[in-house]
């Protein structure tokens, strides 16, 4: 939906500077995005590592999937109009959380390269680090923690990822993956700490 945008008049002069905010939390606002098939680990893995963060002197915020589309994008369905939609709000409020400073972890099932190539131009590609949460369609429906497959599969669920809309894997190498079907939570979370604390580590 377009919008006339001639009355608007946007000023971001008199705010404090992202640095300010950045020195105050002594870290660099960044943020993570979590993204996999449902069932995959998304949401657990970015909820430890939170946790990890935090006891660490971090200050974290999560946004996710579920939990957005219950308030800001309750609105939304899950056709390829409304997927587009629902990263393209979550990217600008990921955006504004980082250039407050603070360490923002984004969970949604993202199944397209294109969407998270949009989300990763919204925000910033310097402040912005893709994670896939690896684990296979079959070990997601063996797993099932919200009884989404089943349902799917007795006909409940359109357009459910994986099943009948696809979900596009990585095709960049150099992109963090991590696997939880091969390893633990506890294992991958240290892995993930141990890679992405030089992104939100302030320069001594």
């Amino acid at each position: 939906m377009s919008q006339d945008t001639h009355h608007i008049h946007p000023d971001f002069k008199g705010l404090l500077s992202r640095e300010e905010k950045e020195a105050r939390l002594k870290q660099r606002g960044h943020v993570f995005w979590f993204y996999g098939l449902s069932g995959s680990g998304k949401s657990t893995l970015a909820y430890a590592l939170e946790k990890r963060l935090f006891a660490e002197g971090f200050f974290v915020q999560i946004l996710d999937g579920d939990n957005i589309r219950t308030g800001l994008n309750k609105n939304l369905g899950f056709s390829d109009e409304d997927r587009q939609e629902n990263i393209r709000r979550i990217s600008e409020v990921a955006k504004l959380f980082a250039h407050s400073g603070i360490v923002t972890q984004v969970s949604f099932i993202t199944p397209k390269i294109a969407l998270r190539k949009a989300a990763a131009e919204t925000i910033g590609v310097e402040d912005f680090t893709e994670i896939y949460v690896e684990a296979s369609f079959e070990t997601c429906a063996d797993r099932d923690v919200k009884g989404l497959y089943a349902k799917a599969q007795a006909g409940g669920i359109k357009q459910f990822t994986g099943k009948d809309s696809s979900f596009e894997p990585p095709t960049d190498s150099s992109v963090l993956t991590v696997n939880t079907e091969s390893k633990s939570v506890e294992a991958c979370t240290n892995s993930l700490y141990e890679q992405l604390l030089p992104s939100i580590k302030l320069s001594s």
